[in-house]
């Protein structure tokens, strides 16, 4: 730890940045890792609780475009242009007139992400 009644010299900021940085990353590793293995066991139908908190899986959804099925509709003008920004730019071409909004919503490919969430049993 650095003594706090001396300034620390810039070696001694690097090493414990470093220090942090590298532990962090370990807990994150870690943290990850349990995440993954808990979400497997919610998606199987299990039940986790502690004293202060209990677990439950969020489901978010994302739309994307399937890049060659996009072009093959909407041409590689049409994909180039959104293909280097996102789904929103397709979404504004679609709205704007400029792409067909109909056939534009039957490319769309819905993913969902599951996210472990902890809530708190006490408010």
């Amino acid at each position: 730890m650095l003594d706090p009644t001396t300034e620390p010299t810039l070696e001694e900021l690097l090493e414990r940045y470093a220090t942090l940085r590298d532990t962090l990353q370990g807990l994150e590793l870690e943290r990850d890792a349990l995440a993954a293995q808990i979400k497997a066991a919610l998606a199987a139908g299990a039940r986790a609780e502690t004293d202060l908190y209990r677990a439950d899986l969020k489901v978010s959804r994302r739309v994307e475009y399937p890049l060659d099925r996009f072009r093959d509709v909407f041409g590689d003008a049409a994909a180039l242009e959104v293909a280097t920004i996102d789904r929103k730019k397709a979404e504004a071409l679609a709205k704007s007139g400029d792409l067909d909004g109909e056939r534009l919503r039957e490319l769309a490919v819905v993913k969902e992400v599951q996210a472990l969430v902890l809530i708190p049993k006490t408010r």
